[in-house]
């Protein structure tokens, strides 16, 4: 491993990935050499367990480097991390993204960093927003607006290594998105870990509908703002105002959905009820018929009976989502879900996740084949795939020009992809 190269993994989501691209800049300015950071993800006990395994394999193909974890089961679970024998410095949330942390393991490190570094991060009251300007392909770049969330399902950690809900300040968010498109970027991606609670902790309490309008209104030469998972029921006038009259805002919209039964939502100590999702939907569909929908479901959460799935099932069809994310409900330590006494049999959880995948495939090709005959303005990934604006992915048979915005017709699919 070259002395100038820390290598890094990433587990997890879409902001775990934007903080390892801001703890590269500050470890390369630090000079730190010959260490290999892991940043982790605690969404679930399956996730745990993968990063003991990454980090086992790291130091097996790099036996001299030092191993430093970081990430959401680092602030979690710091004693899990601090006795595996091949990890030398566990660091928390706040401290990944602080200068001090990795000067403090550069050049002259000889071995004296304290080997758990990690605070309460209930105490921490600011993102750090500043750090980076975006991140990812030279075709779409992803912008941090909000970290931590202050709502406690009872199946989710993350409250626990992110910390309470913090924004970044809107003047701060489209200078970041300015310079990003002199950059020459296309698109850019809001992301947070609440995204719908952005403002709340801010003067004035503005709401995320206002950080939209703002950006396309202050930066007249963005092509694409797109916007991450958000939590439906929290969805503003101004958000909705702007999908219906901001064409630059895209037609596509990631929801923390959960579960299609009133009861378990309850359970789940979700906000919303099924009737609350599907009016969502069906209000956004009227105000921007192009609209397309994610959502994130959960099989198999305690006390699930076939019923309370059947609800699910059947919201997949009535709330007209496309691209789903399934989770096999995973017992987390931590958790009040965990001690529910009624947990749902693993088979049974495996044979609904199944289930939902499948109805999710159907709805994937409903949308595919509805979009054969019709143009749309695609945004190159690479010279031969780009993606629609509802994030439809685009086989092109002659290459474009990577980062491109190409209008073109669609032809027919292939699998999961279009053909243009």
């Amino acid at each position: 491993m070259s002395a100038n190269a820390p290598i890094f993994a990433t587990l997890g989501c879409r902001l775990n990935a934007y903080e390892t691209e801001a703890m590269k800049e500050l470890a390369a300015s630090a000079g730190v050499q010959d260490a290999v950071v892991v940043n982790t993800c605690a969404v679930t006990a399956e996730a745990v367990r993968k990063a003991r395994q990454e980090i086992r394999k790291l130091k097996r193909e790099n036996p001299e480097a030092r191993i430093i974890v970081t990430g959401c089961a680092a602030q979690t679970e710091p004693a899990t991390f601090s006795s595996m024998d091949e990890v030398d410095v566990v660091i928390g949330n706040t401290e990944k993204m602080q200068a001090d942390t990795w000067n403090a393991m550069g050049p002259n490190f000889i071995g004296e960093t304290e080997r758990v570094q990690v605070d309460d991060i209930m105490s921490v009251t600011e993102t750090a927003g500043h750090l980076i300007d975006g991140f990812g392909t030279r075709s779409r770049a992803y912008v941090q607006v909000q970290n931590g969330c202050d709502h406690r399902c009872t199946f989710c950690i993350i409250p626990y290594g992110r910390g309470n809900s913090r924004s970044v300040p809107a003047g701060v968010v489209v200078d970041q998105i300015k310079r990003l498109v002199d950059k020459g970027y296309n698109e850019v991606v809001l992301t947070g870990v609440d995204l719908t609670s952005w403002g709340a902790d801010l003067p004035a309490e503005p709401h995320l509908g206002d950080l939209v309008m703002r950006i396309l209104k202050l930066i007249p030469d963005l092509p694409r703002l797109r916007i991450s998972s958000i939590d439906s029921i929290e969805a503003d006038d101004a958000l909705m105002q702007a999908i219906a009259t901001e064409p630059r805002l895209m037609p596509h919209l990631h929801l923390s959905l959960q579960h299609g039964d009133d009861l378990i939502l309850k359970r789940m100590a979700r906000r919303h009820l099924r009737d609350d999702a599907i009016k969502f939907c069906e209000d956004a569909k009227k105000l921007r018929p192009d609209m397309t929908f994610g959502a994130d479901i959960i099989a198999g959460f305690p006390t699930e009976t076939n019923a309370h799935f059947e609800n699910s099932i059947k919201l997949v069809s009535e709330c007209d989502l496309t691209w789903l994310h399934v989770f096999p409900y995973s017992k987390r330590e931590g958790t009040p879900a965990a001690k529910i006494p009624t947990q749902v049999n693993g088979n049974i959880i495996k044979d609904r996740a199944a289930r939902l995948r499948a109805a999710g495939d159907a709805q994937v090709q409903k949308h595919l084949q509805a979009q054969i005959g019709r143009t749309h303005h695609i945004l190159m990934e690479n010279p031969n795939m780009g993606r629609t604006e509802q994030f439809t992915e685009v086989r092109f048979e002659t290459a474009q020009t990577e980062g491109a915005l190409v209008t073109a017709k669609i032809l027919g699919l292939n699998g999961t992809q279009l053909v243009a």
